[in-house]
């Protein structure tokens, strides 16, 4: 293989600049600050099986194995010094109590020797049951700010989840349906990081008044990369 064909394969993730921070969006949806040493991930939704299973609904019990091993992998490849899970990260209130121990500790393991948070969200309000790290309503490190739903007005800065955006572009009769972070520059909607969750295309009514249309664009999941797509290109479903 040449070297330009070897370097044309190479994973490619997009670096955007928020509220004067360098971030990356990362292609397996996460997002790295390298000056704050900060990885941020969103709506992890461990133990959605679980809770589905007590309802009667029986899902496949494989997600918080498969969202742990590839939150590992992307703890591994940045090293962070800090970590923030913005929300959601149990499917219920007594989702880390059902935790098995196998699983917390792979968890408690990816947490030590780092700081990390857990922000509320509306799935699971309360700490996180017998798990370390600090719970909060939000936080702000360097010129961002990092909560579970985002703001009714536009905040320069912040970085919210939530909303498991997605986008929709159609090319040449064939139609790409993917998750993506969603962004003007000034904030970030993040997708939803969980093995079971679903996603929101972000030309819902969900996301009126959260952007500067003209300025938004879609950065999509891709195998390989990051795909930069600009509002105007998008489409609804």
């Amino acid at each position: 293989m040449s070297s330009l064909a070897h370097k044309a394969r190479q994973p490619r993730d997009e670096a955007i600049i928020i509220a004067g921070e360098r971030v990356v969006c990362d292609r397996r949806g996460v997002l790295f600050a390298p000056e704050l040493e900060l990885l941020v991930v969103s709506d992890l939704h461990l133990e959605k099986g679980s809770s589905y299973a007590r309802r009667g609904a029986l899902l496949p019990p494989y997600d918080t194995a498969t969202t742990l091993q590839h939150l590992a992998a992307v703890i591994d490849h940045y090293r962070p010094r800090r970590v923030i899970s913005l929300g959601d990260s149990f499917h219920d209130g007594e989702g880390a109590a059902r935790l098995p121990d196998i699983f917390r500790n792979a968890l408690e393991a990816l947490m030590t020797g780092r700081d990390w948070f857990w922000v509320a969200g509306n799935h699971d309000p309360q700490a996180p049951a017998g798990l370390p790290g600090d719970t909060v309503g939000e936080i702000h490190v360097g010129g961002l700010s990092f909560r579970h739903e985002p703001s009714a007005t536009p905040v320069e800065g912040e970085i919210a989840g939530h909303l498991h955006p997605c986008a929709r572009i159609v090319q040449r009769g064939r139609s790409v349906r993917r998750r993506c972070f969603a962004s003007d520059g000034s904030r970030i909607v993040m997708p939803a990081f969980g093995a079971y969750t679903g996603s929101l295309n972000v030309l819902d009514r969900a996301y009126q008044g959260l952007f500067d249309w003209e300025k938004f664009r879609a950065y999509m999941l891709g195998s390989h990369r990051i795909f930069s797509i600009a509002g105007a290109m998008l489409h609804p479903g």
